[in-house]
């Protein structure tokens, strides 16, 4: 049987402690793109790790809830991941759009809010701008309908002309009241005062965990692992995850640094979860 990694720091040997102590009380909250899923060129061709679902499966049973938190349509998340339907998950939900559309596996339900307007009116504008910056081959749109996401990453340099955007994209989405959150080479424009950290206190606050899990791989996760150090220092014990390396093709810094664990991937992220799912039910 394989053991849960030692977290480096004494927070997350705490957080861990309590997992393993009342599972029954604890919350496990994972991302999707990079953490149950390996990243992909093309976002609509992205699925979760084929160990992922069984993991959760046997894992979540054993646990008060288990959640997905991503900037992805909720739709889209549950049909990417192939979580509708399995045994074992009933008291799954999934936060998407960070949090403003929720899928309950129990009913199969979706809620949603309403677009922002500046979402539509980004919309409009972008194919313009892009033209007007001679934005290289290989960049592309994603509309999330509430959010608009533009990928470098199939681009000859994809950092060059991530930062070739930058600029003009965050003044594009000022003009039109929204944020831009940027991520593994791409920069999605979204609505303010959304995030996965605001979405994931709610959701420990709605299952009345004592105990959380948050695992994520990049910058857009940094707002939920913020909303752990918050419920650490409110006396709620917490583990932080970094899938890096690995099959992710890269780690990112300040996910890694704040983390109390790290694994290699979405592939670790199951061995993690499968490790924990042996320790629960020894």
């Amino acid at each position: 049987m394989a053991a849960v990694p030692t977290p480096r720091t004494a927070a997350g040997r705490s957080g861990l402690a309590a997992i393993l102590a009342e599972p029954q009380r604890a919350l496990v909250a994972l991302d999707f793109d990079g953490t149950l899923a390996p990243i992909v060129d093309d976002p609509a061709e992205a699925r979760a790790h084929p160990g992922a679902v069984p993991a959760l499966s046997r894992l979540a049973p054993l646990l008060r809830a288990v959640a997905v938190v991503t900037g992805r349509p909720a739709e889209a998340a549950v049909r990417y991941s192939g979580l509708d339907g399995v045994e074992g998950l009933h008291h799954l939900t999934v936060l998407g759009a960070y949090g403003v559309e929720r899928w309950d596996a129990a009913t199969g339900s979706l809620r949603a809010a309403a677009p922002p307007p500046g979402v539509a009116a980004v919309r409009d504008e972008l194919p313009a701008l892009l033209a007007e910056l001679a934005a290289p081959p290989g960049t592309w749109t994603e509309d999330k309908g509430r959010a608009v996401a533009v990928h470098t990453r199939r681009t000859d340099d994809p950092a060059a002309a991530f930062a070739l955007l930058r600029d003009p994209l965050f003044a594009l989405a000022d003009r039109h009241g929204l944020v831009v959150e940027p991520g593994r080479m791409v920069l999605e424009l979204r609505a303010p005062g959304v995030d996965k950290g605001a979405a994931l206190l709610d959701h420990v606050r709605e299952v009345g965990a004592t105990a959380v899990l948050y695992g994520g791989d990049d910058l857009g996760d940094l707002a939920a692992f913020a909303a752990v150090e918050k419920l650490r220092g409110e006396g709620l014990p917490g583990l932080l995850v970094c899938s890096g390396g690995g099959d992710t093709d890269e780690t990112v810094p300040e996910i890694a640094g704040r983390a109390d664990i790290v694994v290699d991937g979405p592939g670790g992220v199951v061995q993690l979860l499968d490790a924990l799912a042996d320790m629960l039910a020894a």
